[in-house]
Protein backbone atom coordinates (compact mmCIF):
# COMPACT_ATOMS: atom_id res chain seq x y z
CA UNK A 1 0.00 0.00 0.00
CA UNK A 2 1.35 2.98 -0.69
CA UNK A 3 0.76 5.75 1.56
CA UNK A 4 -1.17 8.34 -0.74
CA UNK A 5 -3.70 5.51 -0.69
CA UNK A 6 -3.94 6.05 3.19
CA UNK A 7 -7.74 7.60 4.04
CA UNK A 8 -8.25 10.38 6.55
CA UNK A 9 -9.12 8.56 10.16
CA UNK A 10 -9.55 8.94 13.57
CA UNK A 11 -7.20 8.22 16.09
CA UNK A 12 -8.31 6.90 19.48
CA UNK A 13 -8.18 9.86 21.12
CA UNK A 14 -10.45 11.59 18.96
CA UNK A 15 -8.50 13.47 16.71
CA UNK A 16 -8.62 14.03 13.31
CA UNK A 17 -5.50 12.78 11.48
CA UNK A 18 -4.67 13.72 8.10
CA UNK A 19 -3.99 11.29 5.38
CA UNK A 20 -0.70 12.13 4.34
CA UNK A 21 0.20 12.57 0.67
CA UNK A 22 3.83 12.84 -0.31
CA UNK A 23 5.55 15.92 -0.86
CA UNK A 24 6.64 16.40 -4.29
CA UNK A 25 10.99 16.85 -3.21
CA UNK A 26 10.58 15.30 0.12
CA UNK A 27 14.04 15.03 2.17
CA UNK A 28 15.20 11.88 3.55
CA UNK A 29 13.77 12.42 6.74
CA UNK A 30 9.93 13.15 4.65
CA UNK A 31 10.81 9.64 2.69
CA UNK A 32 11.27 8.11 5.85
CA UNK A 33 8.27 8.75 7.56
CA UNK A 34 5.79 7.72 4.28
CA UNK A 35 8.08 4.50 4.02
CA UNK A 36 6.80 3.44 7.63
CA UNK A 37 3.38 4.95 6.94
CA UNK A 38 3.07 2.31 3.92
CA UNK A 39 4.70 -0.74 6.28
CA UNK A 40 1.30 -0.03 8.38
CA UNK A 41 3.39 1.54 11.26
CA UNK A 42 0.80 3.06 13.86
CA UNK A 43 2.97 5.12 16.33
CA UNK A 44 6.48 6.87 17.09
CA UNK A 45 7.64 6.84 20.26
CA UNK A 46 9.94 9.47 20.97
CA UNK A 47 11.47 12.60 22.20
CA UNK A 48 12.08 15.09 19.44
CA UNK A 49 15.77 16.81 20.21
CA UNK A 50 17.82 19.25 17.66
CA UNK A 51 19.05 16.24 15.75
CA UNK A 52 16.06 14.88 14.83
CA UNK A 53 14.06 17.82 13.89
CA UNK A 54 14.03 17.16 10.48
CA UNK A 55 12.57 13.46 11.03
CA UNK A 56 9.49 15.27 12.46
CA UNK A 57 8.63 17.24 9.23
CA UNK A 58 7.05 14.71 7.82
CA UNK A 59 5.77 13.20 10.75
CA UNK A 60 3.18 16.21 11.71
CA UNK A 61 1.25 15.88 8.49
CA UNK A 62 1.35 11.40 8.23
CA UNK A 63 -1.56 9.35 9.96
CA UNK A 64 1.38 8.10 12.63
CA UNK A 65 0.70 9.36 15.98
CA UNK A 66 3.46 10.51 17.69
CA UNK A 67 3.97 9.77 21.64
CA UNK A 68 6.09 11.35 23.68
CA UNK A 69 7.63 9.40 26.63
CA UNK A 70 9.76 11.65 29.39
CA UNK A 71 12.99 9.34 28.92
CA UNK A 72 14.30 7.46 26.06
CA UNK A 73 14.08 4.34 27.92
CA UNK A 74 10.07 4.45 28.27
CA UNK A 75 10.43 5.33 24.36
CA UNK A 76 12.05 1.73 24.03
CA UNK A 77 9.54 -0.10 26.68
CA UNK A 78 6.59 1.77 25.54
CA UNK A 79 7.67 0.20 21.56
CA UNK A 80 8.28 -3.13 23.30
CA UNK A 81 4.86 -3.41 25.06
CA UNK A 82 3.13 -2.38 21.79
CA UNK A 83 4.77 -5.00 20.21
CA UNK A 84 4.36 -7.90 22.17
CA UNK A 85 0.73 -7.36 22.02
CA UNK A 86 0.02 -6.56 18.41
CA UNK A 87 3.45 -8.57 17.14
CA UNK A 88 4.48 -5.39 15.02
CA UNK A 89 7.26 -3.92 15.36
CA UNK A 90 7.15 -0.52 17.96
CA UNK A 91 9.11 2.09 16.38
CA UNK A 92 11.19 4.84 18.20
CA UNK A 93 12.81 8.52 17.01
CA UNK A 94 15.97 8.90 19.20
CA UNK A 95 18.69 11.79 18.98
CA UNK A 96 22.24 11.11 18.68
CA UNK A 97 24.32 10.07 21.82
CA UNK A 98 22.05 10.17 25.34
CA UNK A 99 19.53 9.27 23.41
CA UNK A 100 20.74 6.33 22.31
CA UNK A 101 22.87 5.08 25.59
CA UNK A 102 19.14 5.83 27.59
CA UNK A 103 17.04 3.49 25.06
CA UNK A 104 20.04 0.72 25.39
CA UNK A 105 17.94 -0.84 27.98
CA UNK A 106 15.15 -0.86 26.61
CA UNK A 107 16.51 -2.62 23.63
CA UNK A 108 18.39 -5.35 25.56
CA UNK A 109 15.19 -6.42 26.83
CA UNK A 110 13.59 -6.82 23.74
CA UNK A 111 16.50 -8.75 22.87
CA UNK A 112 16.57 -11.03 25.12
CA UNK A 113 12.97 -11.70 24.75
CA UNK A 114 12.79 -11.41 20.71
CA UNK A 115 10.73 -8.53 20.40
CA UNK A 116 10.82 -6.38 17.13
CA UNK A 117 11.73 -2.84 17.57
CA UNK A 118 12.80 -0.72 15.10
CA UNK A 119 15.14 2.30 16.33
CA UNK A 120 15.55 4.84 14.23
CA UNK A 121 18.65 7.44 15.41
CA UNK A 122 20.17 10.81 14.34
CA UNK A 123 24.05 10.51 14.10
CA UNK A 124 26.51 13.48 13.53
CA UNK A 125 26.99 14.64 9.80
CA UNK A 126 29.36 11.99 7.56
CA UNK A 127 31.84 14.03 7.61
CA UNK A 128 32.36 14.05 11.52
CA UNK A 129 32.01 10.45 12.35
CA UNK A 130 34.38 8.87 14.38
CA UNK A 131 36.58 12.46 14.51
CA UNK A 132 36.60 13.01 18.22
CA UNK A 133 36.16 16.51 17.60
CA UNK A 134 34.00 16.88 20.57
CA UNK A 135 30.81 18.14 18.56
CA UNK A 136 27.20 17.50 20.47
CA UNK A 137 26.29 14.25 21.32
CA UNK A 138 28.91 12.82 19.89
CA UNK A 139 30.27 9.13 20.72
CA UNK A 140 33.08 7.48 18.93
CA UNK A 141 30.25 4.79 17.83
CA UNK A 142 26.30 4.46 18.40
CA UNK A 143 26.61 1.14 16.15
CA UNK A 144 29.41 -0.06 18.48
CA UNK A 145 27.26 0.47 21.76
CA UNK A 146 24.46 -1.36 20.71
CA UNK A 147 25.82 -4.25 18.12
CA UNK A 148 25.60 -6.89 21.01
CA UNK A 149 21.99 -6.41 21.23
CA UNK A 150 19.88 -5.58 17.57
CA UNK A 151 19.56 -8.01 14.42
CA UNK A 152 21.97 -5.47 13.07
CA UNK A 153 22.64 -1.26 13.15
CA UNK A 154 23.30 0.47 10.07
CA UNK A 155 24.65 4.22 9.46
CA UNK A 156 22.60 5.26 6.52
CA UNK A 157 25.02 6.97 4.36
CA UNK A 158 23.19 7.69 1.32
CA UNK A 159 19.56 9.05 0.95
CA UNK A 160 18.76 6.11 -1.82
CA UNK A 161 19.58 3.16 0.31
CA UNK A 162 16.70 3.77 2.72
CA UNK A 163 14.26 2.06 1.17
CA UNK A 164 16.80 -1.01 0.75
CA UNK A 165 17.81 -0.76 4.54
CA UNK A 166 14.11 -1.02 5.52
CA UNK A 167 13.15 -3.25 3.79
CA UNK A 168 15.86 -5.35 5.44
CA UNK A 169 14.97 -4.19 9.03
CA UNK A 170 11.08 -5.80 7.57
CA UNK A 171 12.09 -8.54 6.70
CA UNK A 172 13.84 -9.06 9.94
CA UNK A 173 10.65 -8.96 11.68
CA UNK A 174 8.44 -10.96 9.49
CA UNK A 175 10.56 -13.85 8.64
CA UNK A 176 13.23 -14.25 10.83
CA UNK A 177 13.34 -13.89 14.65
CA UNK A 178 12.22 -10.70 15.72
CA UNK A 179 14.84 -8.23 17.18
CA UNK A 180 15.62 -5.07 17.70
CA UNK A 181 16.99 -3.18 14.36
CA UNK A 182 18.28 0.22 14.82
CA UNK A 183 18.83 2.72 11.59
CA UNK A 184 21.00 6.21 12.30
CA UNK A 185 20.68 8.46 9.61
CA UNK A 186 23.82 11.20 9.80
CA UNK A 187 22.49 14.95 10.01
CA UNK A 188 23.22 15.53 6.78
CA UNK A 189 21.98 12.66 5.21
CA UNK A 190 18.57 13.63 6.55
CA UNK A 191 17.95 16.24 5.09
CA UNK A 192 19.16 15.26 2.07
CA UNK A 193 16.85 15.39 -1.16
CA UNK A 194 15.31 12.00 -1.95
CA UNK A 195 13.75 12.53 -5.09
CA UNK A 196 13.09 9.35 -7.40
CA UNK A 197 13.50 7.03 -4.66
CA UNK A 198 10.63 4.50 -4.80
CA UNK A 199 8.31 4.87 -1.89
CA UNK A 200 6.59 2.06 -2.20
CA UNK A 201 7.19 -0.63 0.32
CA UNK A 202 9.41 -3.76 -0.53
CA UNK A 203 7.42 -7.05 -1.32
CA UNK A 204 8.21 -9.14 2.40
CA UNK A 205 9.47 -12.72 2.36
CA UNK A 206 7.36 -15.33 4.01
CA UNK A 207 8.45 -17.27 6.96
CA UNK A 208 10.87 -20.25 6.39
CA UNK A 209 9.27 -23.67 6.42
CA UNK A 210 10.99 -26.50 7.66
CA UNK A 211 12.79 -29.06 5.76
CA UNK A 212 10.19 -32.22 5.02
CA UNK A 213 12.65 -35.02 6.02
CA UNK A 214 13.13 -33.72 9.10
CA UNK A 215 9.40 -33.27 9.72
CA UNK A 216 9.07 -36.77 8.68
CA UNK A 217 11.61 -38.05 11.20
CA UNK A 218 9.78 -35.61 13.82
CA UNK A 219 6.46 -37.23 13.45
CA UNK A 220 7.80 -40.74 13.34
CA UNK A 221 9.34 -40.30 16.62
CA UNK A 222 6.20 -38.37 17.71
CA UNK A 223 3.86 -41.33 16.87
CA UNK A 224 5.69 -44.06 18.62
CA UNK A 225 5.93 -41.78 22.06
CA UNK A 226 3.97 -43.34 24.43
CA UNK A 227 4.98 -39.96 27.06
CA UNK A 228 5.10 -37.00 25.10
CA UNK A 229 5.67 -33.87 26.39
CA UNK A 230 5.60 -30.15 24.61
CA UNK A 231 7.59 -27.24 26.14
CA UNK A 232 6.49 -23.98 24.62
CA UNK A 233 7.97 -20.72 24.24
CA UNK A 234 6.89 -17.12 23.00
CA UNK A 235 8.31 -18.34 19.68
CA UNK A 236 5.36 -20.13 18.93
CA UNK A 237 3.09 -16.97 20.08
CA UNK A 238 1.27 -16.81 16.65
CA UNK A 239 0.73 -20.80 16.82
CA UNK A 240 -1.86 -21.54 19.39
CA UNK A 241 -4.20 -23.10 17.58
CA UNK A 242 -1.38 -25.63 16.07
CA UNK A 243 -0.32 -26.13 19.22
CA UNK A 244 -3.39 -27.15 21.26
CA UNK A 245 -4.83 -29.69 18.36
CA UNK A 246 -1.07 -31.23 18.15
CA UNK A 247 -0.99 -31.88 21.60
CA UNK A 248 -4.47 -33.03 21.79
CA UNK A 249 -3.73 -35.39 19.33
CA UNK A 250 -1.21 -36.91 20.96
CA UNK A 251 -2.56 -36.15 24.23
CA UNK A 252 0.70 -34.46 25.20
CA UNK A 253 1.36 -32.51 28.36
CA UNK A 254 2.28 -28.55 27.80
CA UNK A 255 4.54 -26.44 29.70
CA UNK A 256 4.45 -22.48 28.51
CA UNK A 257 7.20 -20.17 29.17
CA UNK A 258 6.22 -16.89 31.01
CA UNK A 259 6.00 -15.14 27.11
CA UNK A 260 4.12 -18.29 25.71
CA UNK A 261 0.99 -17.97 28.37
CA UNK A 262 -2.44 -18.48 26.78
CA UNK A 263 -0.92 -20.53 24.03
CA UNK A 264 -3.14 -23.25 25.52
CA UNK A 265 -6.22 -21.91 27.24
CA UNK A 266 -6.52 -21.75 31.21
CA UNK A 267 -7.84 -24.67 32.43
CA UNK A 268 -7.27 -26.71 29.69
CA UNK A 269 -6.33 -30.35 31.02
CA UNK A 270 -3.16 -30.91 29.04
CA UNK A 271 -1.44 -27.66 30.59
CA UNK A 272 0.85 -28.05 32.66
CA UNK A 273 1.09 -24.50 33.56
CA UNK A 274 4.52 -22.82 33.80
CA UNK A 275 6.68 -24.25 36.44
CA UNK A 276 10.10 -25.78 34.44
CA UNK A 277 11.50 -24.55 37.68
CA UNK A 278 10.21 -26.77 40.02
CA UNK A 279 10.21 -30.01 41.08
CA UNK A 280 6.56 -32.13 40.55
CA UNK A 281 6.97 -30.58 36.54
CA UNK A 282 10.79 -31.41 36.50
CA UNK A 283 10.12 -34.63 37.19
CA UNK A 284 7.33 -35.11 34.61
CA UNK A 285 9.79 -34.40 31.96
CA UNK A 286 12.27 -36.51 32.86
CA UNK A 287 9.74 -39.45 32.47
CA UNK A 288 8.91 -37.77 28.90
CA UNK A 289 10.16 -40.57 26.60
CA UNK A 290 9.69 -38.01 23.61
CA UNK A 291 10.07 -33.82 24.18
CA UNK A 292 9.46 -31.87 21.65
CA UNK A 293 10.51 -28.13 22.07
CA UNK A 294 8.84 -25.29 20.35
CA UNK A 295 10.26 -21.66 20.18
CA UNK A 296 11.95 -21.63 23.41
CA UNK A 297 15.74 -20.81 24.33
CA UNK A 298 15.30 -23.83 27.30
CA UNK A 299 17.06 -20.85 28.91
CA UNK A 300 17.80 -20.50 32.62
CA UNK A 301 15.15 -17.28 32.92
CA UNK A 302 12.19 -20.00 32.27
CA UNK A 303 13.58 -23.39 33.26
CA UNK A 304 15.97 -22.13 36.34
CA UNK A 305 14.95 -19.50 37.85
CA UNK A 306 16.19 -21.67 41.54
CA UNK A 307 20.00 -21.74 39.89
CA UNK A 308 20.35 -24.92 40.76
CA UNK A 309 21.10 -26.76 37.68
CA UNK A 310 18.10 -29.11 37.95
CA UNK A 311 16.30 -28.90 34.53
CA UNK A 312 16.91 -31.88 32.88
CA UNK A 313 15.69 -33.70 29.54
CA UNK A 314 16.43 -37.59 29.36
CA UNK A 315 14.14 -38.25 26.75
CA UNK A 316 14.94 -37.82 22.95
CA UNK A 317 14.53 -34.36 21.84
CA UNK A 318 12.88 -32.50 18.97
CA UNK A 319 13.61 -28.57 19.12
CA UNK A 320 12.26 -26.18 16.92
CA UNK A 321 12.92 -22.79 15.86
CA UNK A 322 13.13 -20.10 13.73
CA UNK A 323 16.59 -19.33 14.69
CA UNK A 324 19.04 -21.85 13.49
CA UNK A 325 21.50 -20.99 15.56
CA UNK A 326 19.39 -20.95 18.92
CA UNK A 327 19.00 -24.80 17.93
CA UNK A 328 22.54 -25.63 18.91
CA UNK A 329 22.21 -23.64 22.89
CA UNK A 330 21.53 -25.50 25.90
CA UNK A 331 20.43 -28.88 25.27
CA UNK A 332 21.45 -30.92 22.22
CA UNK A 333 18.18 -31.88 20.23
CA UNK A 334 18.09 -35.58 18.62
CA UNK A 335 16.42 -33.86 15.85
CA UNK A 336 16.66 -29.82 14.83
CA UNK A 337 13.90 -28.16 12.71
CA UNK A 338 14.74 -24.99 11.66
CA UNK A 339 11.47 -23.24 10.90
CA UNK A 340 8.78 -21.20 11.78
CA UNK A 341 6.87 -22.57 14.60
CA UNK A 342 2.79 -22.09 13.24
CA UNK A 343 4.55 -24.41 10.01
CA UNK A 344 5.65 -27.04 11.72
CA UNK A 345 3.20 -27.48 14.46
CA UNK A 346 0.34 -27.32 11.55
CA UNK A 347 2.57 -29.80 9.25
CA UNK A 348 3.31 -32.20 12.71
CA UNK A 349 -0.31 -32.66 13.06
CA UNK A 350 -1.59 -33.13 9.66
CA UNK A 351 1.52 -36.13 9.54
CA UNK A 352 0.09 -37.85 12.24
CA UNK A 353 -3.38 -37.52 11.61
CA UNK A 354 -2.52 -39.32 8.31
CA UNK A 355 -0.12 -42.66 10.59
CA UNK A 356 -0.98 -45.15 12.90
CA UNK A 357 -0.31 -43.73 16.25
CA UNK A 358 0.78 -45.46 19.49
CA UNK A 359 -1.77 -45.25 22.22
CA UNK A 360 -0.14 -43.04 25.17
CA UNK A 361 0.48 -44.87 28.27
CA UNK A 362 -2.93 -44.86 30.41
CA UNK A 363 -1.68 -42.77 33.39
CA UNK A 364 0.04 -39.81 31.02
CA UNK A 365 -1.54 -36.98 29.52
CA UNK A 366 -4.25 -34.97 31.50
CA UNK A 367 -4.30 -38.12 34.84
CA UNK A 368 -0.40 -36.95 35.20
CA UNK A 369 -0.91 -33.29 34.01
CA UNK A 370 -3.63 -32.98 37.33
CA UNK A 371 -1.26 -34.63 39.72
CA UNK A 372 1.36 -32.47 39.05
CA UNK A 373 -0.18 -29.71 39.46
CA UNK A 374 -1.95 -30.60 42.78
CA UNK A 375 1.89 -31.25 43.99
CA UNK A 376 3.12 -27.66 42.89
CA UNK A 377 0.05 -26.10 44.36
CA UNK A 378 0.69 -27.76 47.94
CA UNK A 379 4.09 -26.73 48.02
CA UNK A 380 3.60 -22.87 47.36
CA UNK A 381 4.15 -21.20 50.49
CA UNK A 382 1.94 -18.76 51.67
CA UNK A 383 2.94 -15.78 50.69
CA UNK A 384 3.30 -16.84 47.15
CA UNK A 385 -0.59 -18.09 47.50
CA UNK A 386 -1.55 -14.71 48.68
CA UNK A 387 0.10 -13.17 45.99
CA UNK A 388 -1.33 -15.38 43.40
CA UNK A 389 -4.82 -14.20 44.93
CA UNK A 390 -3.96 -10.99 43.67
CA UNK A 391 -3.58 -12.06 40.41
CA UNK A 392 -6.30 -13.77 40.31
CA UNK A 393 -8.60 -10.90 41.50
CA UNK A 394 -7.25 -8.71 39.01
CA UNK A 395 -8.63 -11.10 36.27
CA UNK A 396 -11.90 -11.95 38.26
CA UNK A 397 -12.20 -8.36 38.07
CA UNK A 398 -11.13 -7.27 34.63
CA UNK A 399 -11.51 -10.87 32.45
CA UNK A 400 -10.01 -9.16 29.54
CA UNK A 401 -7.15 -8.16 31.27
CA UNK A 402 -3.57 -7.63 29.75
CA UNK A 403 -1.40 -7.56 32.50
CA UNK A 404 2.06 -5.97 32.17
CA UNK A 405 4.53 -6.76 34.52
CA UNK A 406 8.03 -5.55 36.16
CA UNK A 407 10.58 -7.26 38.43
CA UNK A 408 8.24 -7.50 41.64
CA UNK A 409 6.99 -10.73 43.98
CA UNK A 410 3.42 -10.82 42.63
CA UNK A 411 5.37 -11.16 39.37
CA UNK A 412 7.36 -13.64 40.14
CA UNK A 413 4.31 -15.66 41.62
CA UNK A 414 2.52 -15.53 38.65
CA UNK A 415 4.95 -16.63 36.33
CA UNK A 416 4.71 -19.34 38.04
CA UNK A 417 0.96 -19.86 38.86
CA UNK A 418 -1.06 -17.76 36.62
CA UNK A 419 -2.46 -19.32 33.73
CA UNK A 420 -3.32 -16.53 31.14
CA UNK A 421 -6.92 -17.12 28.98
CA UNK A 422 -5.32 -15.77 25.52
CA UNK A 423 -1.67 -15.36 24.26
CA UNK A 424 -0.47 -11.63 24.76
CA UNK A 425 -2.14 -11.21 27.28
CA UNK A 426 1.15 -11.79 30.09
CA UNK A 427 4.54 -10.30 30.08
CA UNK A 428 7.26 -8.92 32.02
CA UNK A 429 10.90 -8.07 32.81
CA UNK A 430 11.31 -10.52 34.97
CA UNK A 431 12.76 -12.80 32.50
CA UNK A 432 15.76 -12.78 29.99
CA UNK A 433 17.07 -9.33 30.30
CA UNK A 434 15.75 -8.58 33.69
CA UNK A 435 15.23 -4.90 33.98
CA UNK A 436 13.78 -2.58 36.28
CA UNK A 437 11.33 0.13 35.16
CA UNK A 438 9.53 -1.47 32.90
CA UNK A 439 5.74 -2.16 33.43
CA UNK A 440 4.86 1.33 33.41
CA UNK A 441 5.62 2.21 30.13
CA UNK A 442 5.35 -0.88 28.52
CA UNK A 443 1.63 -1.18 29.53
CA UNK A 444 1.25 2.41 27.91
CA UNK A 445 2.48 0.82 24.32
CA UNK A 446 0.35 -2.87 25.05
CA UNK A 447 -3.16 0.65 25.99
CA UNK A 448 -2.14 1.92 22.28
CA UNK A 449 -1.95 -0.97 20.85
CA UNK A 450 -5.10 -2.57 22.35
CA UNK A 451 -7.12 0.66 23.36
CA UNK A 452 -10.48 -1.71 23.97
CA UNK A 453 -9.04 -3.80 26.77
CA UNK A 454 -8.36 -3.39 30.35
CA UNK A 455 -4.35 -3.28 30.55
CA UNK A 456 -3.13 -3.40 33.92
CA UNK A 457 0.60 -2.42 34.89
CA UNK A 458 2.05 -4.80 37.86
CA UNK A 459 4.52 -2.82 39.55
CA UNK A 460 6.94 -2.55 42.62
CA UNK A 461 7.42 0.77 44.79
CA UNK A 462 11.28 0.10 43.58
CA UNK A 463 10.35 -0.53 40.33
CA UNK A 464 7.96 2.25 39.61
CA UNK A 465 10.82 5.15 40.70
CA UNK A 466 12.95 4.00 37.56
CA UNK A 467 10.27 5.20 35.32
CA UNK A 468 7.65 7.16 37.68
CA UNK A 469 7.68 10.24 35.36
CA UNK A 470 5.64 8.42 32.51
CA UNK A 471 2.36 8.98 34.34
CA UNK A 472 2.59 11.90 32.60
CA UNK A 473 2.96 10.58 29.39
CA UNK A 474 0.16 8.14 29.85
CA UNK A 475 -1.85 11.99 30.84
CA UNK A 476 -0.39 13.56 27.53
CA UNK A 477 -1.50 10.89 25.80
CA UNK A 478 -4.78 10.01 26.89
CA UNK A 479 -3.93 6.49 27.77
CA UNK A 480 -5.92 4.89 30.40
CA UNK A 481 -3.64 2.13 32.06
CA UNK A 482 -3.84 1.03 35.34
CA UNK A 483 -0.93 1.30 37.73
CA UNK A 484 -1.40 -1.59 40.31
CA UNK A 485 1.67 -0.57 42.46
CA UNK A 486 2.56 -3.55 45.31
CA UNK A 487 4.35 -1.68 47.96
CA UNK A 488 6.97 -3.35 50.03
CA UNK A 489 8.78 0.17 50.91
CA UNK A 490 11.88 -1.15 49.65
CA UNK A 491 13.72 -4.02 47.30
CA UNK A 492 11.80 -6.54 49.12
CA UNK A 493 13.22 -9.60 47.20
CA UNK A 494 16.95 -8.40 46.88
CA UNK A 495 16.19 -8.15 50.78
CA UNK A 496 15.51 -11.61 51.01
CA UNK A 497 17.92 -12.47 48.97
CA UNK A 498 20.11 -11.19 51.00
CA UNK A 499 19.55 -12.46 54.54
CA UNK A 500 19.44 -16.06 52.68
CA UNK A 501 22.90 -15.85 52.08
CA UNK A 502 23.78 -14.12 54.97
CA UNK A 503 24.59 -10.76 54.30
CA UNK A 504 23.46 -7.69 56.14
CA UNK A 505 20.93 -5.86 53.95
CA UNK A 506 22.09 -2.76 52.72
CA UNK A 507 20.79 -0.69 50.01
CA UNK A 508 17.55 -2.14 50.04
CA UNK A 509 15.54 0.23 52.21
CA UNK A 510 14.99 2.87 49.99
CA UNK A 511 12.81 5.89 51.00
CA UNK A 512 9.36 5.79 49.85
CA UNK A 513 7.71 8.67 48.78
CA UNK A 514 3.99 9.43 48.76
CA UNK A 515 2.22 7.92 45.51
CA UNK A 516 -0.82 8.92 45.58
CA UNK A 517 0.55 12.14 46.19
CA UNK A 518 2.75 11.93 42.83
CA UNK A 519 0.29 10.32 40.96
CA UNK A 520 -2.60 12.71 41.83
CA UNK A 521 -0.05 15.64 40.59
CA UNK A 522 0.59 13.83 37.53
CA UNK A 523 -2.95 14.17 36.57
CA UNK A 524 -3.70 10.51 37.39
CA UNK A 525 -6.54 9.09 40.13
CA UNK A 526 -4.99 7.23 42.35
CA UNK A 527 -5.98 5.64 45.55
CA UNK A 528 -5.29 2.93 48.34
CA UNK A 529 -6.78 -1.02 48.34
CA UNK A 530 -5.62 -3.56 51.16
CA UNK A 531 -7.90 -6.22 50.29
CA UNK A 532 -9.23 -8.14 47.29
CA UNK A 533 -12.79 -6.68 47.26
CA UNK A 534 -11.17 -3.60 47.80
CA UNK A 535 -8.75 -4.17 44.79
CA UNK A 536 -11.45 -5.63 42.77
CA UNK A 537 -13.96 -2.58 43.16
CA UNK A 538 -11.19 -0.01 42.67
CA UNK A 539 -10.27 -1.80 39.17
CA UNK A 540 -13.51 -1.54 37.99
CA UNK A 541 -13.67 2.24 38.66
CA UNK A 542 -10.77 2.52 37.06
CA UNK A 543 -11.55 1.05 33.59
CA UNK A 544 -14.72 3.51 33.92
CA UNK A 545 -12.40 6.48 34.16
CA UNK A 546 -10.36 8.11 30.68
CA UNK A 547 -7.16 8.71 32.51
CA UNK A 548 -4.66 6.34 33.95
CA UNK A 549 -5.57 5.23 37.78
CA UNK A 550 -2.88 3.91 40.59
CA UNK A 551 -3.63 1.53 43.05
CA UNK A 552 -1.53 0.88 46.08
CA UNK A 553 -1.33 -1.81 47.48
CA UNK A 554 0.64 -2.40 50.77
CA UNK A 555 2.29 -5.82 51.10
CA UNK A 556 2.10 -5.74 54.76
CA UNK A 557 -1.90 -5.10 54.35
CA UNK A 558 -2.76 -7.07 51.96
CA UNK A 559 -1.05 -10.08 53.62
CA UNK A 560 -2.88 -9.50 56.73
CA UNK A 561 -6.71 -9.46 54.92
CA UNK A 562 -5.13 -12.69 52.50
CA UNK A 563 -3.16 -14.77 55.04
CA UNK A 564 -3.46 -17.85 52.59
Amino acid sequence: MNSSDINAHFDDTGTTRRAHHPVANPTCGEALVTLLEGYGIEFVFGIPGVHTVELYRGLAASSIRHVTPRHEQGAGFMADGYARVTGKPGVCFVITGPGMTNIATAMAQAYADSVPMLVISSVNARRDLGTGAGHLHELPSQRGVVSGFTAFSHTLLDAAELPHVLARAFAVFESARPRPVHIEIPLDVIVAPATGINLTPTALPSKPAACPNALVAAAELLAESRRPLILAGGGASNAALELRELAERLQAPVALTTNAKGLLPANHPLLIGSTQSLAPTRAMIREADVVLAVGTELGETDYDVVFDGGFGIEGLLIRVDIDGQQLMRNLRPDIAIAGDARHVLGSLSMRLHECAMRTPQPDWGSPRVAAVRDAVLAGYDAATRSQIQLIDTIVSALPDAIIAGDSTSPVYAGNFAYDARAPRSWFNSSTGYGTLGYALPAAIGAKLAAPGRPVVCLIGDGGLQFTLPELASAVEAKVPAIVLLWNNFGYGEIRKYMVSRGIVPVGVDIHTPDFIALARGFGCAACRADSPHAVAAQLRRAVQRDIPTLIEVDEADWFAHVPA
